[in-house]
């Protein structure tokens, strides 16, 4: 079993909700600002407060500065600090890979180069901590692979060092965007429901979790409190973590159609080679009969439910439709993952299919096959054949 961790943002995400939801799960305080001792950081300390938002109990996690004078608020310190830290690599590499990310979408908002990023808010101790000790958090929690739920909007405007902002911030936009993230309206439609996720909670969500939900034996859930109280919604992020029963449930997903018949095969196929470039998760064609019995063809695209505008003005900019279907979709999905075996004819790329944690078949990738075959002089199906079998006999349960 592969334990993972699934964040429903009720009330949204920010960096303390996140510390407020690990410690929340079990995390000791203690082994938190352990991590940030071994930052070389002083004078900053995490505390918690247990408290209720709505009708939910959880923990609030604060960050207390306590040290006057200069402390690092650059990102390029930030990213200093923790890779000469005695941090575990794991941790040290998702941190970082944080504040990449945040330095990319200030460098958007800003519309300047990454080095010439000022931060703002983003470049206080709190952006630190909250990331380092989130990433060291989850690590401890034993969480592999981590999920979330779309991510609410918010409303209004909010006050900033860069001066009134709109909700979501920029910052937060870009961070959106770049993840290609699902977002939707606050909970209740609220029109002054504020800032629900904050620039440093969109980053270490979108640089670390897929957003989709997975199948979970459920284990154990935090609640993180955000600073707000609100009469509309809990102002809470939940972490629910479990065993992965190794069939994820997708949703967000949005199915299109539309059946053409005046269109060549080279036209089809180029149409679906630019769904996939663009990000559809399948294309395919079915022959159908329309009106007077002219044979024709029905393209369908399975596509994140944020890419399907674009997918729709793709079809009908590629090829001659003139309107396209379109309904929600969901799909439940096997684990997968792409390995390299060892085989008699050489090393290959295969794809192994996992249910409820146990691999149930092995699938050889083409283009090592294929290059195999040329450079061996054999036939195709004859490596398919053996590196099937052999991979088979490394990878699957008996």
């Amino acid at each position: 079993m592969v334990k993972s961790a699934y964040l429903q943002c009720v009330g949204g995400a920010s960096g303390d909700m996140l510390l407020g939801a690990v410690i929340d799960a079990g995390v000791p305080v203690k082994e938190l600002n352990g991590a940030i001792t071994t930052l070389g950081v002083k004078g900053v300390k995490i505390t918690e407060q247990a408290g209720q938002r709505g009708g939910v109990h959880g923990t609030q996690a604060l960050v207390e500065v306590t040290k006057r004078g200069r402390q690092p608020h650059r990102l390029e310190e930030f990213i200093h600090l923790t890779e000469e830290s005695s941090l575990s690599t794991s941790v040290i590499e998702r941190s970082c890979a944080i504040f990449r990310r945040i330095g990319k979408a200030e460098a958007v908002v800003h519309r300047t180069s990454e080095d010439g990023v000022h931060l703002g808010e983003l470049g206080s101790l709190d952006t630190l901590v909250d990331v380092v000790c989130s990433v060291v958090g989850l690590e401890s929690l034993g969480i592999s692979r981590l999920y979330s739920s779309p991510f609410p909007s918010g409303s209004g405007v909010i006050k900033t060092s860069h001066g009134i902002l709109p909700v979501p911030a920029p910052a937060t936009s870009a961070l959106f965007a770049m993840a290609r993230a699902p977002v939707v309206s606050p909970p209740g439609n609220v029109p002054d429901a504020g800032e629900m996720v904050t620039p440093t909670g969109a980053a270490i969500v979108t640089t670390l979790a897929t957003f989709s939900q997975p199948a979970l034996n459920l284990e154990k859930t935090g609640y993180g409190l955000g600073s707000r109280e609100s009469l509309h919604y809990p102002n809470v992020l939940a972490l629910w973590i479990g065993d992965e029963t190794g069939a994820s449930y997708v949703t967000d997903l949005s199915l299109l159609e539309t059946n053409i018949d005046d269109s060549t095969a080279e036209i089809l196929a180029y149409t679906q080679e630019q769904l996939f470039e663009i990000g559809a998760r399948d294309v395919w064609f079915t022959p159908i009969q329309m009106k007077k019995n002219r044979p024709a063809t029905m393209l369908s695209a399975l596509v994140p439910s944020d890419l399907e505008s674009k997918a729709a003005r793709l079809i009908m900019r590629e090829t001659t439709s003139l309107g396209v279907r379109v309904r929600p979709a969901a799909r439940y999905e096997a684990d997968r993952e792409i390995v390299k075996v060892k085989t008699s004819v050489g090393q290959v790329s295969v794809k192994v299919k996992a249910i409820d944690g146990v691999n149930m078949a092995v699938s050889p990738e083409y283009d090592d096959c294929r290059q195999i075959a040329t450079k061996k002089s054999l036939p195709l199906q004859d490596v398919y054949r053996i590196v099937q079998q052999e991979a088979a006999d490394q990878l699957l349960t008996p």
